[in-house]
């Protein structure tokens, strides 16, 4: 439960309709397996005590002692486990002469509490509102009554806060409750709940699956909630329904665990902080004003470390099947241009200049660029390509460049900067023998001089060309690349733009073999900036040797900007994503690096020009990411420093 991670389950039983006994057994077994493996909160499903498809037994006076009986023995069976358990049966209200459909929530032989449905079904197969009172009658604390010798309270309103960690709030909701039109979890959400249990018995029929998963993933991203969705399988009467245990676990709408046509457990964990953090950001999510007031019952659990199952992609910006990736790279690729075409439109711009280096990003800029011309209706001939080689260009990259602008049709300009910045070194007293910091970015502003006034003489825009990597830990000369008219990268990832330029190559393959042919090459050239002198004529300065694997920057970048966790935990998510390829030590180096670089380099971000926000991560200082240049982070290296 470290980091905020809650090890849940759905558990399906193998029952016998109205065999209380028995069911109690085949209850508590699940229950000990799940303690066995973990599991910290566990849903049952609806009526599971009894079977859901007892029918008039319900009325039976023997069935309901049978209940409450078994409910005793899973009590005194489970009273040394830790974990929270949400278990389906029938309750009679004796004050009020009622029979409710109720979820128990149990932990060490007591009862916390019991949670009726709120919405009978009495349509199609359903017949509840035959055996089952709604809980829109007991209003919270005063509906006291003895169940099992405890003292317990029924209460729809109610959520469970666990005190050891303050983000896990637990609230229930059965079967119906979710197809209705206003969900009692919408309102316990609102009031606190981070984890809604349903309790279900969800008969199967063709497409129901399906159905039932959109409103489990649809709940919990509206709710940002964990959602853990049990449901009755083996067992159920099949005189007229089939029931197929169909249990899910959704985070946030993503579906994290599912299991269809089995009994047993469906684990996963859900992350409290994450979604408590995500409530936090979320300004909309606010806690409702009237109505009745909620109930609100505290237990506690050890503070243990979580063994993590759920996948961590290390790829968390690229989907990866490649169905969902080249939906996701087409979509990137129209928002990137619509954005371009609506500053073209709006300037008037009678050109767009792109420098052409050879390299990715370059390769991405002007390839959007070739799209709004096109959705524009405008030739590609608008577009003014610009390639500046100096000292540290290699011929197959600027072949590269050139060949690329060929084959989009674009205006080819070659500029050699070398004797402009040998010139320049002359005014300023450097010595071209220092390869400082001076000598490389000398070039990089150069050619930002030399885009901008191909720009003025020509009506133009320069199209920025660096990427939303670069921008986090500042890669990037300021005024130099660091500057454009506009940015049409500056929201995507470097581990996106090898994606984005693979989709084009791959999509140009029939149409023109040439292009994809060197945007293949593109790809498998060295991310460089190429400002150092090449090497018997190869590159000598390559990226990643200097700041890192971008795999794992952007890796850092999402789980720090997007979710705004901490060193730890960002650093034992990467040990899960990236297990047998980077060690905790290469791991933690890095992570120094992001660290350091983001806090020092904000002042490049804080000038941007502007640019599409394409995903859910941005650092435009006029959109997703206000920071002070002169913020410190002496808190953050502070945790660093404890991480070794």
């Amino acid at each position: 439960m470290k980091d905020g991670f809650i090890t849940v389950a759905a558990g399906t039983p193998r029952i016998r309709v109205a065999d209380c006994r028995y069911n109690a057994e085949q209850i508590f077994t699940l229950m000990r397996e799940a303690d066995k493996q973990g599991v910290k909160v566990l849903a049952l499903p609806e009526l599971c005590l009894t079977g859901y498809t007892c029918g008039d037994l319900f009325l039976q006076e023997t069935l309901l002692n049978g209940a409450e009986e078994g409910l005793r023995t899973i009590l005194e069976a489970t009273k040394h486990l830790d974990l929270i358990a949400a278990v389906g049966l029938p309750v009679r209200d004796r004050w009020h002469n009622k029979l409710y459909n109720c979820a128990a929530v149990i932990q060490k032989g007591e009862i916390l509490g019991l949670v009726p449905k709120t919405y009978v079904p009495n349509y199609g197969e359903f017949y509840e509102q035959r055996w089952f009172a709604s809980s829109d009658g007991p209003q919270g604390v005063d509906d006291d009554f003895e169940l099992c010798g405890q003292s317990v309270c029924l209460n729809s309103n109610g959520i469970f806060a666990c005190d050891s960690v303050p983000d896990l709030v637990i609230g229930v909701e059965i079967c119906e409750d979710l197809w209705a039109p206003e969900p009692p979890s919408t309102s316990l959400a609102r009031r606190g709940a981070t984890l809604i249990l349903n309790l279900s018995a969800s008969n199967e029929t063709v497409g129901k699956a399906a159905y039932r998963r959109s409103l489990v993933t649809g709940q919990s991203g509206r709710l940002v909630c964990g959602y853990v969705y049990a449901d009755a399988g083996e067992g159920e009467s099949t005189t007229d329904l089939v029931f197929a245990g169909h249990n899910l676990i959704a985070e946030n709408g993503t579906i994290l665990a599912e299991r269809r046509f089995a009994t047993g457990l469906t684990i996963s964990e859900i992350d409290v902080a994450k979604l408590a953090a995500e409530r936090r950001r979320m300004n909309t999510f606010t806690f409702p004003g009237g109505g009745p007031g909620v109930w609100r019952i505290s237990f506690d659990l050890p503070v243990t470390k979580t063994r993590l199952t759920r996948p961590v992609s290390p790829t968390p910006f690229v989907p990866e099947d490649a169905e969902s990736r080249e939906a996701r790279c087409s979509e990137i690729l129209c928002i990137a241009a619509l954005g371009l075409k609506k500053r073209l439109e709006h300037t008037g711009a009678r050109t767009a200049v792109v420098g052409l280096s050879g390299g990715l990003d370059s390769t991405l800029a002007v390839l959007i660029t070739a799209l709004a011309m096109q959705m524009l209706d405008r030739p590609a001939t608008d577009i003014i390509a610009v390639t500046m080689p100096c000292f540290g260009t290699t011929d197959r990259t600027k072949s590269n460049a050139v060949l690329l602008a060929e084959r989009l049709g674009t205006t080819l300009r070659t500029v050699d900067i070398s004797a402009s910045v040998r010139s320049h070194f002359k005014d300023i007293g450097h010595d071209p023998e220092d390869h400082s910091v001076t000598y490389e970015n000398a070039q990089a502003r150069e050619r930002t001089q030399v885009l901008m006034d191909i720009a003025n003489a020509n009506g133009g825009l320069v199209i920025g060309t660096g990427d939303l990597s670069e921008l986090a830990l500042g890669w990037c000369t300021y005024n130099g690349d660091h500057m454009s008219n506009y940015a049409v990268n500056a929201g995507i990832p470097k581990t996106l733009v090898r994606h984005l330029v693979s989709f084009i190559s791959d999509d140009k393959e029939a149409e023109d073999p040439q292009l994809s042919t060197v945007l293949t090459d593109i790809l498998d050239t060295p991310v460089s900036p190429e400002l150092l002198p090449a090497v018997q004529g190869e590159i000598s300065q390559k990226t990643e040797d200097l700041v890192g694997p971008y795999e794992l920057h952007d890796f850092f970048l999402y789980y720090i900007i997007r979710w705004g966790f901490s060193p730890r935990k960002v650093l034992r998510l990467a040990e899960q994503a990236f297990a047998g390829r980077y060690d905790r030590r290469v791991l933690l180096k890095w992570l120094r690096s992001f660290y350091r670089r983001f806090f020092s380099q904000q002042f490049k971000r804080s000038c941007l020009a502007d640019g599409p926000k394409v995903g859910s991560v941005a650092l435009s200082p006029r959109g997703d990411w206000r920071m002070p240049s002169d913020a410190v982070a002496a808190l953050w290296q502070e945790e660093l420093e404890g991480l070794d």
